[in-house]
């Protein structure tokens, strides 16, 4: 799927420019008292302040701001935007009186799905001699073969070429529809794996971090409440409701949690060390992309190693990129068999976890930013992302709970395998 939606925002931004090309082709045309450069200039910069508008929907609020910049771009009466039923969303320009004169006219184009042309001799007024009208195009907004409402440009004179605008306007709105659909399915995506991830923290890992805190509570009271809260934070973070992205130092909190809590499970069988370079902390990330990189560092490679291992975690500034690691020396595996499952990680469920944030990564941010994968039997395995430190539309969501030691700054609690740079003793 995320495939798909790649495709077609690909299309639709060359759509885009195709439109874009037509319009400077007509401005050609249109020789006004200004230069034909600066008529070319002037379609460009309406035309990109109004696909912003338009990228979050048709809504009253969008139409208002679009309304504004396509009157001004086709030099015409008015232009309005309507929704589907035919109610009129904004008019902005001339002739407001003539809005519920052109009422029936829009039901129908949105009904029928077919552009109406009406005169202005066939509309009551009173001002008949002074009136700026002259006639209107009412083209409705097809986005997937689905009416999303209708535009209607009032122009002045009639003529053929005001019909031809309209209908390049239209298409120009559309693709921008349309993009904000592609938009809203890409968050429905998005929501969709991060519940995919939610549903990946094993309960294999819950039950063995309360019968490991069960187990405390007589020999070390004080251990346990610790543990206890680590657990509590751990879940309270990874089930959040709100947000897509985090930045890097909140993940690094919820990793530690993880890793105090595996630590007094395995004891000195688990080795940690933490290499983080402060000005990467910033950097914002996925929704949980790395705990469960971790997690598959202790429970695949660490634990099915006789006598432990080692998880190494390293974050360091690389340019206009932070490049993050995550590496166990344990029992390793064949990297053909590996890809294969990641292949097919969708129907078969192994290393889902890896090749979730694998598509997340990619859709995020372009497949350049796929993961890279090293692993051989016995070797272990390092997984290692490439985070870009700046990126359009990526920001992070601020937790939907607090608690006083949390800042900007990631500082290890006292004793954590962070703090310690190992695994404390049982």
């Amino acid at each position: 799927m995320v495939q798909f939606l790649t495709e077609r925002v690909v299309l639709g931004v060359i759509a885009t420019l195709a439109v874009l090309g037509l319009f400077v082709f007509l401005c050609r045309t249109r020789r006004v008292s200004t230069s034909v450069d600066e008529a070319q200039l002037e379609a460009i910069q309406r035309l990109s302040k109004a696909a912003p508008e338009l990228r979050s929907g048709l809504t009253e609020a969008s139409a208002d701001q679009t309304a504004k910049h396509l009157v001004e771009l086709l030099k015409c009466v008015a232009v309005g935007l309507s929704d589907a039923s035919g109610s009129l969303l904004s008019w902005d320009g001339q002739a407001n009186y003539h809005h519920r004169d052109l009422e029936d006219s829009v039901v129908i184009a949105v009904s029928k799905g077919q552009r109406e042309h009406i005169q202005h001799e066939s509309l009551p007024c009173s001002r008949r001699g002074s009136c700026p009208m002259r006639t209107a195009v009412i083209v409705p907004l097809i986005v997937e073969g689905t009416v999303e409402g209708a535009l209607i440009v009032v122009g002045g004179v009639n003529s053929g070429r005001l019909m031809r605008m309209a209908d390049e306007v239209a298409k120009f709105v559309c693709i921008q529809l349309e993009l904000a659909k592609l938009d809203e399915a890409k968050q429905q995506l998005a929501q969709a794996e991060a519940r995919a991830l939610r549903a990946q923290i094993s309960p294999h890992f819950v039950y063995n971090a309360l019968n490991t805190i069960s187990s405390l509570i007589r020999t070390d009271p004080e251990q346990a409440r610790d543990l206890v809260q680590d657990f509590a934070d751990f879940t309270r973070y990874s089930f959040r409701a709100s947000g897509f992205f985090t930045t890097l130092s909140e993940e690094l909190r919820n990793i530690d949690r993880y890793l105090t809590i595996e630590s007094a499970r395995y004891g000195s069988r688990l080795n940690v060390r933490l290499k983080i370079a402060p000005e990467v902390l910033s950097v914002v990330v996925p929704f949980l992309v790395l705990q469960p990189l971790v997690e598959n560092a202790v429970r695949h490679g660490v634990a099915r190693k006789p006598g432990g291992g080692t998880v190494t975690v390293v974050a360091q500034d690389n340019s206009n990129e932070a490049l993050i690691s995550v590496e166990d020396d344990g029992v390793g595996m064949d990297a053909d068999r590996l890809f294969a499952d990641l292949r097919d990680a969708h129907k078969t469920g192994s290393h889902v976890g890896i090749g979730n944030i694998n598509q997340r990564m990619r859709s995020v941010f372009g497949d350049e930013y796929a993961l890279m994968v090293e692993t051989a039997p016995g070797a272990g395995m390092k997984v290692i992302l490439r985070v870009p430190k700046s990126f359009p539309g990526v920001r992070p969501a601020l937790p939907d709970y607090s608690h006083p030691e949390d800042d900007d700054d990631y500082v290890p609690a006292p004793g954590s395998p962070a703090a310690n740079g190992h695994a404390p003793s049982p």
